[in-house]
C-alpha cells in the first residue's frame, strides 16, 4: 500500500501516521497459554492494525469527502470518526442507502431483490466490529443513535422514493444527524446548542445527498425524489430517468436544494452558542455548501457534468474552515 494518501496541498504526507492514529491496541496477551491460544491470541493482536487499514481505505474509496474531513480532527477523535465512517458506509452499502454517487456504489449494489433485509442484518453485524473498536476508545458512544442508523437503514429496504420532503429529512436525521451525534461524543461535546446544529446539518447533507445522486439513481430508472415536489412542478419520474432537463425538472430541484439550504443556514444561526469544540464535527458543511452553490451555478441542472466531478481545492478549504474554527 502507498505511504502517501491523495490529498492535496499537503494536509496528509504519510498514511502510515494516519493508521497508528485510527486506532490503539488497548489489550495485550496475558499468561502462558497452550499453542493453541497463544495462535489465537496472536491473530487477534493483529485485529488493531487489520481494523485500522481496512477503516482508513474504505473510509477514503467510499467516502472520500468524509475521509478528507475526519483527517482534521483532533488525534483521539479522529480515529473514532474513521471507525464511525467505516461502520456507516457498511450499513449503507448493505441497503444501498444513499450516499456520493462517485464513491459510494458499484455494481453488487445496483439492484436489491428478496432477503437482502438478512444481507443488511449480516453486514450490520459485520460493521459492529467498527463500533467495538469505536467503544474501546471510552468515549462512551450512545448506542441509541448507532441502531437508529441500523433501523433506518433497514427501513429504506423498500427502495421507494420518499413521500415528501418531510419524509426525506426524517431519513436524514435518522442517519446523518445521528452520525454527527456520534461524532460530537468523539470530541466529548455535550452541548444543546451543537445538537441542534447537528440535526439541521445532518438534514441538509442528507437532502443534498439525495440530489447529488439522483444522475446515479436515473441510470439504473430508480428516482427517490421527493413525490409531492415532482408532483407540485408537474415532473414526472420518467423526466429523471430521461435526465431532462426541462425547467420544471430544474424546479423541482430548485425547491429541495433551497430545503438544504434552509438547514444549513439554521444550523449556522447557532454558531455563537456552540463550543469551538464542536466545529471539528461540522466540517462536512463545506462539502455542502459546496454542491449548493455548484448546483446554482448552472442553473439547478441536476444532470450537468460538472457537478460529477470533485472540486479539487476541496481540501484547501476544509483546512482553511478548520483553522478558522467556524462552520
Amino acid at each position: 500500500m502507498a505511504a502517501s494518501v491523495g490529498v492535496k496541498h499537503g494536509l496528509v504526507s504519510r498514511r502510515s501516521s494516519v493508521y497508528r492514529d485510527i486506532f490503539r491496541n488497548t489489550s495485550q496477551a496475558a499468561g502462558k497459554q497452550s499453542s493453541a491460544r497463544t495462535a489465537s491470541s496472536s491473530a487477534r493482536s493483529q485485529e488493531p492494525l487489520h481494523n485500522e487499514k481496512f477503516c482508513l481505505e474504505l473510509v477514503r474509496s467510499r467516502d472520500y469527502d468524509g475521509f478528507v474531513s475526519s483527517l482534521l480532527l483532533p488525534e483521539e477523535a479522529r480515529r473514532s470518526s474513521l471507525a464511525l465512517r467505516a461502520f456507516n458506509v457498511e450499513v449503507a452499502q448493505a441497503g444501498e442507502g444513499l450516499g456520493f454517487p462517485e464513491d459510494h456504489w458499484s455494481d453488487e449494489d445496483a439492484v436489491l431483490e428478496d432477503g437482502h433485509r438478512r444481507h443488511l442484518q449480516r453486514r450490520a453485524s459485520e460493521a459492529a466490529g467498527h463500533r467495538r473498536a469505536v467503544e474501546v476508545r471510552k468515549h462512551d458512544l450512545t448506542k441509541q443513535w448507532l441502531l437508529r442508523i441500523i433501523t433506518e437503514r433497514e427501513r429504506d429496504l423498500d427502495d421507494r422514493a420518499y413521500k415528501n420532503l418531510q419524509d426525506l429529512e426524517t431519513y436524514s436525521e435518522n442517519t446523518q444527524s445521528s452520525l454527527l451525534y456520534l461524532q460530537l461524543e468523539c470530541l466529548g461535546v455535550k452541548n444543546v446548542h451543537a445538537d441542534h446544529a447537528a440535526s439541521h446539518i445532518g438534514k441538509a447533507q442528507g437532502i443534498a445527498t439525495c440530489l447529488r445522486a439522483t444522475p446515479y439513481h436515473s441510470s439504473r430508472r430508480k428516482v427517490y425524489l421527493p413525490m409531492d415536489v415532482c408532483i407540485l412542478h408537474g415532473a414526472s419520474q420518467e423526466s429523471f430517468i430521461r435526465r431532462s432537463r426541462e425547467q420544471n425538472v430544474r424546479d423541482v430541484v430548485y425547491d429541495i436544494a433551497s430545503q438544504a439550504h434552509v438547514h444549513l443556514q439554521h444550523a449556522r444561526s447557532f454558531s455563537l452558542r456552540v463550543p469551538a469544540a464542536a466545529t471539528p464535527a461540522f466540517l462536512q458543511t463545506v462539502v455542502l455548501e459546496d454542491y449548493l452553490q455548484r448546483v446554482r451555478r448552472v442553473d439547478f441542472d441536476v444532470f450537468h457534468p460538472s457537478l460529477q466531478n470533485r472540486n479539487p481545492l476541496l481540501p484547501v478549504q476544509l483546512y482553511l474552515r478548520s483553522w478558522k474554527t467556524t462552520y
